[in-house]
């Protein structure tokens, strides 16, 4: 909490309270100390994504990461969440395109405990064979039920007309046909390969010292070496679309999805917080926004409209997402088409984007009321290499965005007749 008269960035993690370290392995520590609360919080990931994937082996990745805590060397799947539960602690693994992430919580007085399965779960996997069936057998439930989803059917093939032939255009879970014939010893052969500390990014938020957290890393994982692991591929350059239609049918369904995009910048782009408060303006604030207010609330085409800027590291997607009654799909349509030429068209006004502007300001300490927030946000500096006073700098860049950069910013990635339109729902016949 700040006290009154005290500035808000100075209660923002910045430079003077965040410690960061590089063990000679080449992990990467961030770390900041909370006394006011008795737990830690720890993220982390490496550089173990599904951009290795071989294209028959789509999931490889998210199949070895979903594998980590089912069987260690001296611990069975259920031993390994009893020490867990047994002090209250959590962890998860996970993996994206670039990265296999991890998170966890515990009190600190734990936190020897929690890096220790940790450490065990990256470098000790077993991969018991029932184990990796299961988690197969789950896979393909969920493939089952994503193709009968709308929601999901549509968001994925909008991805790979989007970005086709690259990393973000392919599931990072695969498909049926590509997670069916991984076996074990390819499960076991990627994690030998792909899985250490080059490039690791680990942070630790809560009741601790730096001094203790850097300890507990470097006893954990300070002493691994992968001399195998390969350095991330070349990402292939994205461009933007020439406008692309397509409708997956799905026969019974009562709603139809939508999704309408193009690419959009990077997170490290100078455009990002520009394009991030007109994205707001667009389809975010209050009741989503213009694209809400204009699609749903005035002329009742669709149950839900809003809008989302994606940055990551190598490209970044705009999007217009819409569930709509299947015979308002192409009224829809057009009206979104319209909002967007209008949004490129003249500049929003003085008072869209002061409230913007508040908005982003007002909920940045919010989201850091946690260690779990502060965690996250430590992980986006090293990331996207903000810099550690980003946070402190945050309110000014923000006001110095005018409305005639956001227009200008939206002209340079949107063009409303030149999107990637995806529909799924019942046949545009019926």
């Amino acid at each position: 909490m700040t006290t009154p008269g005290q500035p808000i960035w100075k209660s923002l993690p910045g430079p003077e309270d965040i410690t960061r370290s590089v063990l000679p392995n080449g992990i990467t520590v961030l770390t900041r100390t909370n006394d006011s609360s008795p737990s830690v919080v720890i993220s982390g990931y490496m550089l173990s994504g599904s951009q290795f994937d071989p294209a028959e082996r789509l999931g490889l990745a998210h199949f070895t990461a979903a594998c980590l805590m089912r069987g260690v060397e001296g611990l069975n799947f259920q031993q390994i969440f009893n020490e867990l539960e047994s002090v209250g602690a959590s962890l998860g693994f996970g993996a994206s395109v670039h990265t296999t992430s991890f998170s966890g919580r515990a009190l600190a007085e734990d936190l020897p405990l929690l890096f220790s399965i940790v450490s065990r779960c990256l470098r000790q996997p077993t991969f018991p064979p029932d184990q990796v069936e299961r988690l197969r057998a789950n896979f393909m439930t969920g493939f089952a039920i994503r193709a009968q989803d709308t929601s999901e059917m549509c968001s994925l093939t909008f991805d790979q007309l989007l970005f086709p032939e690259h990393p973000y255009g392919r599931p990072e879970d695969g498909f049926p046909e590509t997670v069916k014939p991984i076996t074990r010893e390819e499960l076991i052969a990627f994690h030998r390969k792909h899985y250490g500390p080059r490039g690791m990014v680990i942070v630790v938020v809560g009741a601790v010292s730096a001094a203790k957290a850097l300890e507990e890393v470097q006893k954990a994982l300070g002493d691994w070496i992968n001399p195998e692991q390969p350095e991330p591929p070349a990402i292939p350059p994205v461009t933007a679309p020439v406008g692309v239609r397509r409708h997956i049918a799905l026969p019974g369904k009562m709603q139809t999805d939508l999704v309408m995009g193009t690419i959009g910048p990077v997170r490290k782009s100078p455009d990002f917080l520009a394009a991030s408060l007109g994205n707001n303006i667009l389809g975010q604030f209050g009741m989503m926004g213009r694209i809400g207010d204009v699609v749903r609330e005035q002329a009742g085409l669709a149950y839900y409209a809003s809008t989302s800027l994606n940055g990551w590291l190598s490209a970044g997607s705009w999007e217009v997402s819409a569930g709509v009654n299947p015979v308002n799909l192409q009224k829809a349509i057009d009206l979104i088409q319209l909002e967007l030429r209008k949004f490129v068209s003249e500049p929003v006004s003085v008072q869209e984007l002061t409230d913007s502007q508040a908005n982003f300001i007002g909920r940045l300490p919010l989201s850091m009321e946690s260690n779990g927030g502060v965690a996250a946000a430590l992980m986006n500096l090293e990331r996207f290499q903000l810099g550690l006073d980003y946070y402190q700098r945050y309110a000014d860049l923000v006001r110095a965005v005018t409305p005639e950069l956001v227009l200008e910013v939206a002209r340079r990635y949107l063009n409303p007749d030149q999107l990637v339109v995806v529909s799924s729902g019942p046949d545009l016949a019926e």
